[in-house]
């Protein structure tokens, strides 16, 4: 089998061991810390909620304001150089996050000091992933044949979810002092393994470095509008993640005030979230037999918002009056609407992967390898920007009054949009390209 032959090749398994510890480490941090503040910090749904969309922003942002110089550097510079570059500034970064931790370990200067430490060392996460966001998926034409790029990309995506899932679970049972250990630990392996990723040289005309970030970036915009199918590519994986934002937003504080459930609890949710994308990312391999399709995109997010509603439905239904302490995993699936819970969950990320790893290997496959990268880093600001406006909508329903399952239902409205704009994609996605084959 294709995909998992790839796993025991030299060109492809550091890169992949890469993209994996990177991604576990970073849900690791940023699970850690906002649990930790949710449960140990707060006593406010409101404040829980809006700082949990505030972390969220923070990790993102970069991704809209240097997409454009990243994407340019991938493809105007060595890729593997600068992915070791990255991690090796991981490690510094991880200091900065592992020092607010233990400031709000012991509670000091928590407010003044650790929280805004905490932030800041998830910003430069969040830039960190922005320098190898466009990479992780560009690179692979570079390295593998274009009959497996697809399998490639469904590897890349589903390892990335499996070390959220891994990074999710240990944030939510380890304690913020191991938490606090591991994450430099991380880091540091994860820059010797980058030091085993093949040479990725720049594969067409070395152009200038435009470091006018507005100016690039419009111009990042203004390329992949030339290609509509790209465009329409781009569009649909950007309100699709919109959808992820506002789920992952609600899932802390739904989990505490909502199930009345501890923080073990709402690491169950996000961990059920990421293996089901890991499923779906594999799965839609063996349906389009290696063929960069969208044929199954409109029906999957469809379906993805009909999950939703479904899991809204049985948040409802959840039982009142609870006193004491949060319910633990065990008495959480004690309930059998707990377990409903946790499948509709999971059915709900299937779909989601299903839709949106062929989304992403038509960005590599379509385009001339000496754009990929910035075609990639388009997607990742335009998609960030999105992310951005649903935190934002998050926290604008939260000040209104609005109860945190009935949030829930607004990413129902977006998976429709989604689909239909994945209707369209699947409609032109045989139209010539104008960036490159």
């Amino acid at each position: 089998m294709t995909t998992l032959r790839l796993l025991r090749r030299r060109r492809f398994l550091p890169l992949f061991c890469t993209q994996v510890l990177n991604a576990f480490n970073d849900n690791l941090y940023k699970t850690a810390m906002v649990l930790f503040v949710v449960y140990a910090v707060y006593s406010d749904p409101d404040a829980e909620t809006k700082f949990s969309a505030i972390a969220s922003a923070m990790f993102i942002g970069p991704f809209i304001v240097v997409s454009a110089i990243s994407g340019q550097l991938a493809d105007m510079r060595d890729k593997a150089r600068i992915i070791r570059t990255v991690k090796l500034c991981e490690i510094g970064l991880m200091s900065l996050g592992a020092l607010g931790l233990f400031l709000a370990w012991k509670g000091i200067l928590v407010h003044s000091v650790a929280i805004p430490l905490m932030l800041f060392a998830l910003l430069l996460a969040g830039l960190q992933s922005t320098f190898l966001g466009p990479i992780k998926y560009s690179i692979l034409p570079q390295h593998l044949a274009k009959n497996e790029v697809l399998a490639g990309t469904g590897l890349v995506e589903a390892g990335t979810y499996l070390s959220i899932l891994c990074g999710t679970i240990l944030a939510g049972w380890i304690p913020i002092e191991a938490a606090m250990v591991l994450i430099l630990i991380t880091a540091l392996v994860g820059y010797q393994v980058s030091r085993k990723i093949p040479a990725a040289p720049p594969v067409g005309k070395i152009e200038p470095i435009d470091w006018n970030i507005a100016r690039s970036s419009a111009g990042l915009v203004r390329f992949i509008r030339r290609d509509r199918v790209i465009y329409l590519a781009t569009i649909s994986i950007s309100v699709f993640w919109t959808v992820g934002a506002i789920l992952f937003i609600q899932f802390p504080p739904l989990a505490k005030n909502v199930i009345y459930a501890s923080k073990e609890v709402a690491t169950l949710f996000i961990v059920m979230f990421s293996i089901g994308i890991a499923i779906g990312s594999v799965l839609i391999n063996h349906l389009l037999k290696g063929v960069v399709s969208a044929r199954y995109a409109p029906v999957s997010v469809v379906v993805m918002g009909l999950f939703i509603v479904l899991f809204y439905l049985l948040v409802r239904q959840w039982p009142t009056g609870f006193e004491g302490d949060l319910l633990t995993v065990p008495e959480f699936l004690a309930y059998p609407l707990g377990w409903a819970l946790m499948v509709t969950l999971l059915l709900i990320s299937m779909a989601g992967g299903v839709f949106v790893v062929p989304l992403y290997a038509f960005l590599t496959t379509r385009v001339a390898g000496d754009k990929a990268s910035r075609t990639i880093a388009a997607t990742n600001m335009i998609s960030s920007s999105f992310m951005v406006g649903g935190a934002v909508l998050a926290i604008g329903m939260t000040a209104i009054g609005l109860a945190i399952e009935e949030q829930l239902l607004a990413s129902t409205l977006l998976c429709l949009l989604t689909s239909w704009m994945a209707r369209k994609l699947y409609q032109a996605e045989d139209l010539p390209t104008v960036l490159g084959d």
